[in-house]
């Protein structure tokens, strides 16, 4: 009977042992479960294609623009296929977290949306700005008292007018109204037309049009503020893993010059390399 106790005993322990190497080799198999692999990957690119320079229909019918440009490198270097996906922009978080598209890729305003997105490094400096019609007698921030600016829905300048922490909510207060359009062309459309006394955009926004349209618009002195653009991901492990390569891939084309290459390619358009590119 003891040696039939302890035979028990023996296979007991045994029988943990064998059941503690499981687990651990188990919870490394999870371990690797959790790192993803970009090898193959398509880089879906959502982006506004009325929202030159950087994400825009060409003479030719075909998606262009600065940061569809910089995609396609990124996606080369790293062996990817790039697909421009033109979402509307109210709809971008929507289609981001279920899947459709996998990243955010035309003059993305990080600041203020740290929390929602994993983003990739600041690429570009950019600054919200107001842009009037030439002939108009408004020549400050002051002057738009009583005035009806326009901005993009759910765009960073209408996140510095009156989003949550509007850090100009009190100029806003002097507007006759703000008014918000799904996107910019259609908004200096009616700046031309009169419809409305200003546009509030960005600062490359304001750079293209003001280029297409020298004595048409002036644009104030004052800005509204200044911000950065990155690359906006999903919160999850594949985008902090596509994040990643983005990242390096962003690094290796400023040292090679072929950022200031693409830069360089919208010169006419107002994008400006040494003034606007911040990644070295």
């Amino acid at each position: 009977m003891a040696a039939a106790a302890t035979l028990a005993l023996s296979a007991f322990a045994l029988a943990g042992c064998a059941g503690g190497e499981t687990s651990a080799s188990s919870s490394s198999a999870a371990d690797d479960a959790t790192e993803v692999s970009t090898d193959g990957l398509e880089l879906v690119v959502g982006f506004d294609n009325s929202y030159p320079p950087y994400g825009y229909i060409g003479e030719d019918g075909q998606y262009t623009g600065l940061d569809l440009d910089l995609a396609q490198a990124v996606a080369d270097m790293n062996g990817w296929t790039m697909t421009p996906y033109p979402i509307d922009w109210d709809a971008k978080d929507a289609l981001l977290n279920e899947g459709t598209i996998n990243c955010i890729w035309n003059g993305f305003t990080m600041e203020g949306r740290e929390g929602d997105y994993t983003f990739s490094d600041p690429y570009m400096l950019n600054e919200q700005v107001v842009v009037v019609r030439a002939d108009s007698d408004i020549n400050s921030l002051a002057d738009l008292a009583d005035k009806v600016v326009i901005t993009q829905i759910d765009s960073a300048a209408y996140d510095v007018l009156a989003g949550d922490d509007a850090a100009q909510a009190d100029l806003c207060a002097t507007f006759k109204q703000l008014d918000t359009i799904s996107d910019y062309n259609n908004a200096f459309m009616q700046l031309q037309a009169g419809t409305v006394d200003a546009v509030a955009c960005d600062l490359s926004i304001a750079a293209y049009q003001m280029a297409a349209n020298a004595d048409v618009y002036k644009q104030l002195d004052e800005a509204l503020s200044s911000e950065h653009y990155a690359v906006g991901f999903a919160k999850t492990d594949e985008g902090a893993a596509i994040a990643e390569k983005v990242n390096e891939a962003l690094a290796a084309l400023v040292a090679s010059g072929q950022a200031r290459e693409i830069c360089d390619k919208y010169a006419d358009s107002g994008v400006d390399y040494e003034a606007n590119w911040v990644l070295k």
